[in-house]
């Protein structure tokens, strides 16, 4: 099936999507900041560049689109070029067991939350983030 739109405004529209600071991540990070935590934001020099670390605490948080992590609940393949997006969605799925493993081996906790779950309870993922930061 061909895409309804023009190369060029898939261009425009592929590239108006943020990797970083999405509304997701900016409200989550507001909640945690109005409870006095102290975090590092899309740290580069660690590995995946997780969107939030407590790094004296060896925490590090992944904020998941449904889209770009495959949610299999929200994750719509779309039909244009529909090959090329399952494997782009599997190589993401792939590369965040990775480096879920990673940091395990470094005793590092990970917390993965998917935009789902911010959008529909913020408070829940701040209170498993608070707990896991009390175990550290």
């Amino acid at each position: 099936m061909a895409d309804k739109v023009s190369k060029q405004k898939r261009s425009e529209i592929m590239s108006a999507i943020k990797s970083k600071d999405s509304a997701m991540e900016t409200n989550l990070r507001k909640e945690l900041s109005s409870l006095g935590l102290r975090y590092r934001k899309n740290v580069k020099h660690l590995e995946g560049k997780p969107d939030i670390a407590f790094i004296g605490k060896k925490v590090v948080i992944f904020l998941d689109s449904c889209f770009w992590h495959g949610c299999r609940w929200h994750c719509r393949i779309p039909q244009a070029n529909r090959s090329y997006w399952q494997k782009k969605i599997e190589r993401n799925k792939k590369r965040d067991k990775e480096i879920n493993k990673i940091y395990k081996e470094k005793d590092w906790e990970v917390l993965r939350f998917w935009e789902h779950q911010i959008k529909k309870d913020p408070r829940k993922a701040i209170e498993m983030i608070g707990k896991s930061l009390a175990r550290s």
